[in-house]
């Protein structure tokens, strides 16, 4: 029988996105339907699927390289379908936060060109400010 063991290391983000989550990453069995009932997988460069799988082996260098978690747009179609019930735009939310807890902004507000600001909406710029600034 192979044994697999979480590193201690592994074992404190695995708390932690649980505790921030209020879910459970175990008890996803890797169906797939979260990253079959994705409208913006084409736009991920790891599948939603694979997200939870390298969080349930504790990758956390991997799951800081995936922009997946960026792109979620938290519309609910995966938890809708989840057998598990695994609330997954919980996760990637969470996800999202220990990751600007480092305070690493994915957008640099001071360095976006005026006329950009200008142009889109101001709840687009304060809700992108959020979801991408520490």
């Amino acid at each position: 029988m192979t044994r697999i063991s979480v590193k201690a290391g592994q074992r404190v983000f695995l708390d932690r996105l649980a505790k921030m989550s209020g879910q459970n990453v175990q008890q996803c069995f890797q169906c797939g339907i979260c990253s079959g009932s994705c409208p913006m997988l084409e736009n991920m460069d790891t599948h939603p699927r694979k997200i939870i799988r390298m969080a349930q082996f504790g990758m956390i260098e991997e799951l800081e390289q995936a922009n997946t978690f960026w792109i979620c747009a938290s519309c609910h179609a995966c938890n809708v379908m989840c057998p598990r019930g695994v609330d997954l735009p919980r996760l990637m939310e969470a996800l999202r936060l220990m990751t600007l807890r480092k305070n690493q902004n994915k957008v640099e507000p001071s360095r976006l060109p005026g006329e950009m600001i200008k142009e889109y909406p101001q709840i687009a710029m304060v809700s992108g400010f959020r979801k991408l600034t520490g």
